[in-house]
């Protein structure tokens, strides 16, 4: 095998952690990928490290032992962060985003995928230093959101229906409120979805009462599964009782004006301390 330049090493390397996060990586494997010493593995890793730190990409663990190697987790900066969610409010504020009975477009911002990696991004951050073994979201507008953030955390995602789809098997139904309507909905999950004592993460596309997401928690006890957190793209001023009080929103929108065609979104909750 030939030996590869330390240039080409550090590329391919760098490349490679940003595409397998939250996954320990013995040193071994890349001494064998470059047919290169460990000692010579080890100081690229230092290098891809600081670079990392530097430019607030994320933070390389190093784990030490017969069983350790190196860890990547990304990571986003407040600063960047609130860069970010400032201009979604900017782009969510548009008047030709106000629908027939004030509802806000948002379709278009979720199917961007530099968007949504972005999205994936400032989300997982929130929770890198807990264990999640899977993220959870309601069909359908949410499951891009979810897929983002699941890259990032590399852990399953899985969707929760309204209605029954014959390739789910056997499902695991609640009633739940909606919280705006207060009618009685329904939605499922495949048995097969989560496995018992899974941590779970749940995200979607926009909360006005909280039904939903409370109907997502009824599911995830009903699996004897844990509910690690609860962050939602966008949330509306709720002028009801919300039956949802600890989550996270990157945006709010404050207010509607049908009659002016104006939408004013301010940043939501997620950078509340």
């Amino acid at each position: 095998m030939v030996k590869v330049r330390r240039s080409e090493r550090l590329v391919d390397m760098t490349q490679y952690l940003l595409e397998h996060p939250h996954t320990l990586i013995p040193l071994p494997f890349f001494a064998k990928r470059y047919n290169s010493a460990k000692s010579s593995i080890s100081e690229d890793l230092g290098i891809i490290k600081r670079t990392f730190s530097l430019r607030n990409r994320g933070i390389l663990e190093t784990i030490p032992g017969a069983a350790g190697g190196v860890r990547f987790i990304p990571e986003i900066s407040e600063t960047q962060a609130r860069v970010i969610v400032n201009e979604l409010c900017e782009r969510l504020s548009e008047k030709n985003r106000l629908l027939p009975g004030g509802y806000v477009y948002l379709s278009d911002l979720l199917g961007e995928p530099e968007l949504l990696r972005k999205v994936g991004q400032i989300i997982a951050a929130k929770y890198k230093d807990q264990k999640i073994d899977a993220v959870m979201t309601v069909a359908t507008k949410g499951v891009p959101i979810a897929q983002a953030v699941s890259y990032q955390l590399n852990v399953p995602f899985v969707i929760v229906r309204r209605d029954s789809k014959i390739t789910e098997g056997s499902t695991v139904s609640v009633n739940y409120v909606s919280g705006s309507s207060q009618r009685i909905e329904k939605m499922e999950l495949s048995k097969r979805s989560l496995k018992k004592g899974s941590r779970v993460l749940v995200v979607d596309d926009f909360m006005k009462g909280g039904g939903t997401v409370n109907g997502m928690k009824g599911l995830i006890e009903e699996f004897e599964a844990e509910l690690v957190g609860i962050t939602v793209f966008a949330e509306s001023n709720f002028s009801g009782c919300r039956v949802i009080d600890e989550y996270h929103s990157l945006l709010c929108v404050e207010e509607v004006d049908v009659q002016t065609k104006t939408i004013s979104v301010i940043p939501g909750t997620y950078f509340n301390k």
